[in-house]
């Protein structure tokens, strides 16, 4: 039986449109599949999902893809459209936001905010959705993976976290995950560009602890603030109303304990998930 592709539809969406570059730059070459993944160290099916937009491309392929066909950042470029279609629609003008973000301020009541995720952390939050596929889960934690990158990058933001303690109490994914995460969490708790306060259980209730606050400071100077319950999440682009989040953060940062107690607290917890795997030798 004579092998035919699938068809593709490359003017669905970004992520649709980058699979069909893919498939039109490698039959352009004359690469099989095959051959391709060999050049980009990837996998045959990986790629012949990517083509046909079943699957997000992995952040680390567009620009492997862009040296295999000498294309100039244009798969690169295709990415970052595609990546933010991974998102909710109503996250995605929070995500063009928080990409030009000169500071991010962010408090996590329940989990670690997705800027300090791992990826084991991110997928065993994400599996507790149960209305989201396998598929869903590996996309999104992708999608989140790739926000990390512009903390990376020459230019990055100042991104300061206040959390809960019960983040670092409620085990997530495991012992060795939990080790993991807070050993990543230590690495980021006061460096030049990250900082990471904890709100202890001592310091009783406070006005932020039903949900999640994100406050962005954009290159003019001015704040947006986005506000996140258990299903739902609300920006806000008003000053005025950007201002009285930003009122609650100050006054949580002042009731928070320091950056050195914050990673004395931080080290212990970490201490607590300690398994014979995870144990230094």
């Amino acid at each position: 039986m004579t092998f035919r592709p699938q068809a593709l539809t490359p003017y669905l969406s970004a992520r649709h449109y980058f699979g069909a570059e893919q498939r039109r730059h490698r039959e352009v070459a004359g690469l099989s599949l095959v051959q391709l993944a060999g050049i980009v160290n990837s996998s045959k099916s990986t790629l012949a999902r990517i083509e046909t937009a079943e699957l997000m491309p992995p952040p680390d392929l567009p620009d492997r893809l862009d040296v295999a066909f000498g294309s100039d950042r244009h798969f690169h470029g295709l990415y970052q459209l595609a990546k933010r279609e991974a998102h909710p629609d109503q996250y995605r003008r929070y995500m063009d936001f928080e990409g030009q973000a000169k500071v991010i301020e962010q408090y996590g009541a329940q989990a670690l905010p997705g800027l300090l995720q791992t990826e084991a952390y991110a997928r065993a939050l994400l599996r507790c959705q149960q209305d989201l596929s396998e598929e869903q889960v590996e996309e999104r934690v992708t999608a989140r993976m790739s926000r990390q990158e512009r903390q990376r990058s020459a230019e990055p933001p100042l991104r300061w976290a206040i959390i809960d303690e019960s983040v670092l109490r409620r085990p997530v994914g495991g012992r060795e995950c939990m080790y993991e995460q807070l050993a990543l969490l230590l690495d980021q708790a006061d460096t030049a560009d990250s900082k990471v306060q904890v709100m202890p259980f001592s310091a009783g209730p406070h006005s932020l602890m039903g949900g999640a606050l994100t406050l962005l400071t954009l290159p003019g100077g001015s704040t947006v603030a986005y506000e996140e319950g258990i299903d739902a999440g609300h920006l806000y682009e008003d000053a005025e109303a950007a201002s009285k989040w930003r009122r609650q953060y100050e006054v949580l940062r002042a009731n928070a304990l320091s950056l050195p107690e914050s990673v004395q607290l931080i080290h212990k917890a970490m201490e607590d998930y300690r398994t014979c795997d995870t144990a230094p030798n």
